[in-house]
């Protein structure tokens, strides 16, 4: 019973040491693309993802090697953790809802969405969005080497490569965001998301249990023998899709910062402009409007295929949930940004026609 107990709690433990050390490790803050609607000031945001998450886990480490918790502790107690990190969201969904004024678009609506934009607390030193992904991707990170953990202890030398292809991979994604953390405060959910069920549950939550879940449902199963050809083009496939996601969002990062600079002094600024705004149109987003979306389905794609189960759902419930975010996502961003740019996005339409996927669709 107090192992259950413990693991309930485990993610308020680690969530409260993760924002304890968001907050006291040295760093520096950025503006980013949002505005204080009050000010008008650009929003500042403080950028230590890497270093708290290098913190956190070797603090977990650190439990591991005392003999405090076994290796593969959130493995044991992935239920009951899930479960405490499910209160955990609900209960922040609520207030970070309910503390803000309506919108008058409906309650389920405003729970699901958000009321507020972009809630920032302590004095503006931590905003509400980046904490989210902050938290999500450490705890991801950790639900990760814990499962990995427990396929060890349960196979020993017989371990499937395919588990630590699967974890650096993943371990890759963690650390590829956290590296390049303040280029997101120019992706869409940072900018034009509400915060609200779908942002806070989903990244106390889902995030950090749910794109675990190839683990979650194979971390027992025996080695099934891949070859290593095939888990080296399985990679492979996860590196193509680092490579449109990472480049397109960094070349939007690059652009508006400085609007001529060429992007790995290869891609030259083109645009579509009506003489006060400018719409990017070369390189990574000249092949597609939303080639980085694609780049996410292609690296999870990669993630499913190294566990080497292919006919077994666990692995592909990840790429299946790209699918069904991404997509709808698009289709919103199309229509916000038909209404904020108006005849200059009908340009931009017939200069880049693919939404996602170049040449199909």
């Amino acid at each position: 019973m107090s192992f259950s107990i413990a693991g309930f709690f485990a993610p308020f433990a680690i969530y409260a040491f993760i924002l304890a050390v968001h907050l006291l490790w040295p760093t520096r803050s950025m503006e980013g693309y949002v505005r204080d609607p009050d000010t008008g000031e650009l929003l500042r945001y403080r950028i230590n993802g890497i270093w708290v998450a290098l913190v956190s886990i070797g603090a977990w480490a650190g439990v591991g090697a005392s003999g405090l918790l076994p290796w593969d502790f959130l493995w044991q107690v992935r239920w009951e953790s899930l479960a405490g990190a499910c209160t955990i969201g609900l209960v922040f969904t609520a207030w970070v809802v309910f503390r803000a004024p309506s919108t008058g678009q409906g309650l389920l609506k405003e729970v699901f969405l958000g009321r507020a934009e972009n809630p920032q607390f302590f004095g503006g030193r931590v905003d509400a969005k980046m904490l989210m992904y902050l938290i999500g991707a450490v705890m991801l990170e950790l639900n990760l080497l814990a499962f990995t953990a427990h396929h060890l202890e349960l196979h020993g030398e017989a371990a499937s490569p395919g588990v630590f292809v699967y974890l650096g991979l993943f371990t890759w994604f963690v650390f590829d965001y956290l590296s390049f953390e303040r280029v997101h405060v120019y992706t869409y959910d940072i900018f034009a998301e509400r915060m609200g069920f779908k942002l806070g549950w989903g990244c106390l939550t889902f995030y950090p249990y749910f794109y675990a879940v190839g683990l979650w449902g194979l971390a027992e199963k025996a080695d099934p023998g891949t070859p290593l050809p095939l888990l080296i083009a399985y990679a492979a496939v996860f590196f193509v899709g680092w490579s449109f996601a990472r480049g397109a969002n960094m070349q939007k990062f690059v652009f508006k910062r400085d609007p001529k600079r060429v992007f790995l002094g290869l891609f030259k600024p083109e645009v579509v402009s009506d003489g006060e705004r400018r719409l990017l149109c070369s390189g990574f987003w000249g092949v597609s409007r939303h080639v980085n979306y694609l780049g996410e389905i292609l690296m999870a794609t990669g993630l499913a295929l190294a566990l080497g189960y292919p006919a077994s759902i666990w692995p592909w419930l990840y790429p299946l949930y790209y699918l069904v975010l991404l997509v709808p996502r698009e289709r919103d961003d199309d229509a916000r940004c038909a209404r904020k740019y108006g005849e200059l996005w009908e340009r931009y339409r017939e200069r880049v026609p693919r939404r996602i996927v170049p040449g199909l669709y």
